[in-house]
């Protein structure tokens, strides 16, 4: 505005600090008046005629005389405020001045709101959904959930509070979103975490009364790990994962193989028949025993009212109980659980793509990535992990922790890699799409807003880093006392002893490239170079800020590609209240995740995969991306090509692809999105008992039917367009057999 560029003035204001309600104090932004008040014009008008824009114009220059003859030095923001709606009432816009007082108004009673208990309880009781459907593993019908949300409705409040100032200010703006407000900081609990179970088998370990000793089968080490992930599960927030476990649960079905060619040698004469059955009842122990993990977790309950976030890594054994294992986590999983066999949410599975193991024809494991093919058409898991891209991008191979959230490579003082047995402290995740709204046209103001906001996330982690370190051992045996973050600490030391040194990680997360792009360059950004140049740019300072943050502080501080469960929700609606209905932005109710090309589009997943390689190397903290299918069942050679094509380009990929099935008309494939849930197409049933529904909330699945979602991500869910046409994956299917029959032929 030409009349806020008149320095000589306003000289005054230059120099002027504005002392915000948390006590921070920011530069005087003349603008800022002009921005609200053409937002109460338009709250009451519609929108900003020219005429009405010249006489904002006139009345923010009166405010500003007012302000520079009053102040000379510090000015508070509500007495900004105050001016404002002082020369707004004696202004010819009474209206203009009611809608700008009722805004500020409604402002301060939503920050009284979120620390008020009574209120947020009652938000609870009125089954308000962006509380009762915030988290999609939570049934929050049952008992147990009830206390945990009434618990964790306590626990935001205190913890709003316990947080420093500027940080809870910026929470509840929507311009940052410090994660987990229900367990931390009011407890100093830490979030996902790689269980060192390998460490917990060999030394045994204690839950409870129980002095457990190593398994002696690995039926009772599966039983042992049912145990353990519930009691970490209930000690930690976020996922916990097994990793390898195929290598890990191997010596104790060795153990079984050993038992039966005893059983053998006493019952068989022929030495021959002796090995087949040894053989032959191993197998058929490792298949009960992946069985039954798969059962127990689905049916545990933590005591957070939740099934336990659990991630199963596999995929790079080669002895025959390596594989043998292996092939029996996939076959239980394509079977399916109970009488219907419904398709299992958790544990979620992720297999190991490595060349010379399974990934061609020739290599000795290329029958078991056969079966994770079948298995990914018929439930969606097993997701894939290309082993030298996680390596290239996190320093080291490891599966993720919970659904993407990726440990970096890192080596104790005895220069041993160190992966099981560490953790992630918590996630800060900053609005990209609000700084571009707010610096519409000026990317100058925006990597300035950028940087601001940075800081404030950077003071929120800090803090998450020192509150963890207040806990004492004794809060959570299992993780610090008995083997499950490795090290064992004496009840005297300090927990940073498992932090400190970078071993620990604390995430920067991030919502919106597309988003912000879009304020910039359109709708239709992807293809444009300087647009993605852009949002690149993006990704790089958010990885210095991180690993700036690393060098000072002694933890790993890295970039992390938020699932964005709720926050895709909460996001653009706290931004849709500020800037309203903003095409391609927040009328689409939702904000797309992290990098991934707009789900409204439809590429091959080659054009998603190649547009999509370039960012994970700046959030090796943790990513994943996925494509849009078609049924595939019938073309796993279709999915196989897609895997074989991003195994040198992306480190971590799923697959989406319809699942649904009816059991009142037989119908498999794809529900109907409604408002509220999903149906049946062909005959409109949407009882949760009669029907299987099976999404992709974000980095894991969900069954809506059973345990509903926030609205922004039903809406994302319902709007995302398939990658592949059927044709396309025909001609799929008919380039891998050929080059199948090519590799035969050789």
């Amino acid at each position: 505005m030409e009349l806020l560029d008149r320095k000589e003035t306003y000289m005054g204001l230059a120099s002027m600090q504005v002392i915000k309600r948390d006590k921070r104090q920011v530069a005087f932004d003349a603008s800022k008046i002009q921005v609200a008040i053409e937002k109460a014009v338009t709250e009451v008008e519609g929108q900003v005629s020219s005429q009405r824009l010249v006489e904002i114009e006139a009345l923010v220059a009166e405010i500003l005389t007012t302000i520079q003859e009053r102040f000379t030095r510090d000015i508070n923001i509500y007495e900004i405020q105050s001016i404002v709606e002082q020369h707004l009432l004696q202004s010819n816009m009474p209206e203009v001045a009611h809608a700008y007082i009722d805004y500020r108004v409604k402002q301060d009673f939503a920050r009284a709101d979120a620390t008020n208990i009574n209120h947020r309880i009652q938000s609870l009781l009125d089954q308000d959904k962006t509380v009762v459907n915030e988290n999609a593993n939570k049934d929050s019908r049952v008992f147990n959930t009830k206390r945990d949300l009434t618990a964790g409705i306590t626990a935001k409040a205190i913890g709003l509070q316990m947080l420093p100032p500027h940080v809870a200010n910026a929470h509840q703006k929507g311009q940052i979103h410090y994660h987990d407000l229900d367990y931390h900081p009011y407890m100093p609990m830490s979030n996902c975490s790689l269980i060192d179970f390998k460490n917990m088998f060999e030394n045994g370990f204690t839950i409870g009364n129980a002095e457990v000793e190593p398994p002696k089968s690995i039926q009772t080490a599966t039983a042992q790990m049912a145990q353990i992930i519930a009691n970490v599960a209930s000690s930690q927030y976020g996922g916990t994962s097994a990793n390898r476990i195929d290598e890990v649960l191997a010596p104790y079905a060795q153990l079984n193989l050993e038992k039966n060619r005893q059983l053998a040698q006493e019952w068989i004469d022929n030495p021959e028949k002796q090995e087949e059955f040894a053989v032959a009842k191993t197998k058929k122990d490792i298949y009960d025993a992946m069985q039954s993990l798969e059962y127990e977790i689905n049916t545990l309950y933590t005591s957070q009212g939740q099934t336990p976030f659990t991630t199963l890594g596999f995929g790079l054994g080669t002895s025959w109980i390596e594989r043998e294992i292996q092939k029996a986590i996939l076959q239980v999983r394509i079977k399916g659980i109970g009488k219907e066999a419904r398709t299992a949410i958790f544990p979620k599975l992720v297999f190991t793509l490595k060349d010379g193991v399974n990934l061609c024809p020739k290599d000795p494991n290329y029958d078991v990535k056969q079966l994770a093919l079948e298995c990914a058409t018929k439930r969606m898991y097993p997701d894939v992990l290309m082993y030298g891209k996680i390596i290239d991008i996190t320093g080291s191979f490891k599966v993720p922790m919970g659904c993407r959230s990726f440990l970096q490579g890192w080596k104790d003082e005895e220069c041993h890699e160190v992966n099981d047995g560490r953790m992630n402290l918590g996630v800060v995740t900053i609005n990209l799409p609000r700084i571009a709204l707010e610096t519409a046209h000026d990317q100058a103001a925006f990597w300035d807003l950028l940087a601001e906001r940075l800081d404030i996330v950077a003071d929120a982690m800090v803090y998450r880093v020192q509150r963890v370190k207040e806990a004492t051992p004794e809060m959570a045996p299992i993780l610090y006392q008995y083997g499950a973050f490795g090290k064992r600490l004496r009840p005297d030391q300090a927990v940073d002893e498992l932090f400190k040194n970078k071993r620990a990680t604390v995430s920067l997360g991030y919502i919106g490239l597309y988003e912000v792009a879009t304020v910039f360059y359109g709708p239709d950004w992807e293809h444009n170079p300087k647009a993605k140049a852009f949002t690149l740019e993006i990704m790089k300072r958010l990885k210095a800020k991180a690993d700036a943050l690393g060098d000072q502080y002694g933890y790993h501080f890295s970039v992390y590609s938020t699932p964005s469960e709720s926050l895709t929700d909460r996001f653009c609606r706290l931004d849709t209240e500020l800037f309203g209905k903003v095409k391609d932005i927040t009328d689409k109710e939702y904000y797309t995740n992290s990098f991934h090309y707009d789900i409204r589009k439809n590429p091959t997943p080659f054009e998603k995969i190649d547009f999509e390689k370039d960012y994970p190397q700046y959030c090796g903290g943790g990513f994943i991306h996925y494509c849009e299918y078609p049924n595939m069942r019938q073309n796993p050679k279709a999915l196989e090509a897609v895997w074989d094509y991003a195994y040198d380009k992306i480190g971590y990929l799923g697959t989406n692809t319809p699942i649904d099935h009816c059991y009142e008309c037989g119908f498999d494939g794809d529900f109907t999105p409604t408002e509220f849930g999903f149906k049946c197409p062909q005959c409109g049933n949407h009882n949760s008992e009669t029907c299987d529904v099976v999404k992709r909330t974000c980095g894991y699945l969900g069954n809506p039917q059973k345990r509903p979602m926030v609205h922004g991500r039903h809406k994302e869910i319902s709007t995302r367009v398939k990658h592949m046409s059927s044709s396309q994956v025909t001609q799929l299917r008919n380039q891998k057999a050929k080059e199948a029959d090519d590799h035969r032929t050789l």
